[in-house]
């Protein structure tokens, strides 16, 4: 039979460091997740209640809601030559 080595492997997993790809960032808030929420959740109610109408439902978002109404001024791009300092999330 075979022996069961005395000291375990030293398998240590080191995470690597996480970067923007993209370095995107909006303008007057930090982000537009409780717009997005609040959006989606006034187009599923609307949609429920146009099918127990009988009636066609609203297929975009945009129908419901104007993305341009929500908190962020939408996305900006940064620089591409910024130290990697600044891309860290």
């Amino acid at each position: 039979m075979g022996s069961i080595p005395s000291t375990p492997a030293l398998n240590i997993i080191i995470m690597s460091r996480s970067y923007k790809k993209h370095p995107c960032i909006t303008w007057t808030c930090k982000s537009n997740k409780k717009d997005k929420r609040i959006a989606n959740k006034k187009f599923r109610r609307l949609s429920r209640c146009l099918i127990k109408k009988g009636k066609e439902p609203k297929h975009l978002l945009k129908e419901v809601s104007n993305p341009w109404n929500f908190a962020g001024d939408g996305l900006a791009r940064w620089k591409t030559n910024l130290d990697k300092k600044f891309l860290r999330k």
